[in-house]
């Protein structure tokens, strides 16, 4: 299998990683350089945000909490019901 990833990442189409990609788990190391295995561009899957394919970075998922006035609630509700 080593040969044929050689073979894939010698004729110049694929990138090296960026910095983002330190520690995934989709970095192949051929003759020294480290490549993603999955993309060709690996910085620009990280040029928008995160990038897709990481495995060692999870999006951050943030929860807002609204604040519900509870007569106005009421209200809401009790003109839905006529």
């Amino acid at each position: 299998m080593q040969t044929s990833n050689a073979a894939k990442f010698s004729d110049g189409s694929f990138l090296p990683v960026v910095e983002q990609c330190i520690g995934c788990e989709r970095i192949v190391e051929v003759d020294g350089n480290k490549f993603c295995d999955s993309y060709v561009n690996p910085g620009a899957k990280w040029r928008l945000g995160i990038c897709n394919f990481a495995t060692h970075a999870k999006p951050e998922v943030t929860i807002v909490k609204i604040r519900v006035n509870p007569l106005k609630a009421a209200k809401r509700a009790s003109s839905r019901r006529k």
